[in-house]
């Protein structure tokens, strides 16, 4: 019996020493992935949801219409200057892509801006950071229909 229990264990540590922990990206890729996230940021706070669609990734599965439509029914979007984005860390992952994880500023709420953290995932497609739709839809606090 204790042979089967340490065999699983052993095979439990193997399996989490190959996925290991998320490895901090380089610290130029960091910078550029931060200031693209930022930028992404901007074009939502401003409506300017045409420019942000161009900025979300091919695997969303929103058309232009529907993601606008969300984000601009949705209950937060993100705040001004320094409170849109801080205490960052960017993580890389496999395929180029990283998480950035923040403590995002949303405005929309009944308490003025709201701060949540969490982790978006931006990849690189035709030369640009691009952010996952699901990510900003989670963070705007966008409603799924049933």
């Amino acid at each position: 019996m204790h042979t089967i229990i340490r065999r699983a264990a052993a095979v439990a540590l193997v399996i989490l020493a190959m996925a290991g922990p998320a490895q901090s990206a380089d610290p130029q890729v960091a910078a550029e992935a931060q200031r693209s996230l930022e930028e992404i940021l901007d074009l939502w706070r401003d409506g300017n949801y045409a420019s942000l669609h161009e900025r979300t990734s091919a695997g969303g599965k929103e058309s232009r219409e529907g993601f606008a439509r969300k984000l601009a029914r949705a209950a937060h979007r993100p705040a001004c200057c320094w409170e849109k984005l801080q205490e960052v860390r960017v993580s890389a992952r496999s395929g180029g892509a990283v998480d950035v994880r923040g403590r995002f500023g949303l405005d929309g709420g009944p308490a003025g801006t709201e701060y949540a953290t969490r982790s978006v995932r931006l990849v690189r497609e035709d030369g640009a950071w691009k952010a996952s739709q699901a990510d900003l839809l989670s963070l705007a606090g966008a409603k799924r229909k049933k």
